[in-house]
């Protein structure tokens, strides 16, 4: 008869059906506990796996017309005061299963982590896309998250057929680009650029709250809290807030200097 302890050992790993059902006829507690344990957490697993398929829903669609590599492109910025805009696009194997991914939005800080070394250890190709200040308020935030996708989509070292769109409608050449609203919660593809996007501009942001503890962007991530706008009354604007939105726009100051975006991929050196 085997210890408690090799019976929580076997059921980390993968028992077979025999030794599942020798289990089962252990009329110890201790061992019809940790069953119970192992049979609500294999059904755990399978409701994720099978919601995880359905984020693939448009993946399957256009692998099964030929296409070899989707993209998954999604931003994070548009409506923050300040701090730039971030767009990341995501190439993910065809055979893939992340589980806990999602709508970015939806997930823990704590989540977001972890899922963003998840798909980046995953992963085929990665880009994102810095938007800077200056374009954002040259183009408006519209045209600078649509010439930013398109960049980020071009910037890719894998070429892919088709690309999945968080919304924004884009074009490029030899590629089927396709919107979805809502797509980060809709496709997988999205979901993990979703995550890409947030986690590096949260980062930044933190970042930025050192060099602008007063304006609390650590906790706010630009967007007007009532700490930011206090001290935007008080100390004005830095360099990284928005000159055409409002309230910074109201201030009347001069532009920020002319600085384009930045292209780069986490993956490179891996």
């Amino acid at each position: 008869m085997m210890k408690i302890s090799e019976v929580k050992e076997l059921l980390a790993g993968a028992p077979d059906r025999d030794q599942l059902a020798e289990l089962a006829a252990d009329e110890r507690g201790g061992v019809q506990k940790l069953l119970a344990a192992y049979y609500k957490k294999q059904e755990k697993l399978h409701l994720e796996q099978e919601r995880f398929a359905a984020m693939l829903a448009y993946e399957r669609k256009y692998y099964a017309q030929g296409a070899r590599y989707i993209a998954g492109i999604d931003e994070a910025g548009r409506g923050p005061l300040a701090g730039p805009l971030v767009i990341a696009a995501v190439i993910l194997p065809q055979e893939v299963f992340i589980s806990g991914l999602n709508d970015s939005k939806q997930l823990s800080a704590a989540k977001r982590e972890q899922l963003y070394d998840e798909v980046l250890a995953k992963a085929l190709a990665v880009s994102v896309n810095v938007v800077s200040i200056s374009n954002i308020d040259e183009l408006n935030i519209y045209q600078a998250t649509k010439q930013g996708m398109t960049e980020v989509l071009e910037h890719l070292e894998i070429k892919p057929q088709v690309a999945l769109v968080d919304a924004m409608p884009i074009s490029s050449d030899g590629i089927e680009t396709v919107s979805l609203i809502h797509g980060d919660a809709l496709s997988a593809s999205i979901a993990a650029a979703s995550i890409i996007a947030k986690v590096t501009r949260d980062r930044m942001m933190i970042e930025l709250a050192g060099l602008y503890p007063q304006y609390g962007f650590a906790g706010n991530k630009g967007y007007g809290s009532r700490e930011h706008m206090q001290a935007l009354a008080e100390f004005g604007a830095t360099e990284w807030h928005r000159r055409s939105y409002e309230p910074v726009k109201s201030m009347h100051l001069t532009p920020v200097m002319r600085a384009g975006n930045r292209l780069f991929s986490p993956l490179a050196g891996k």
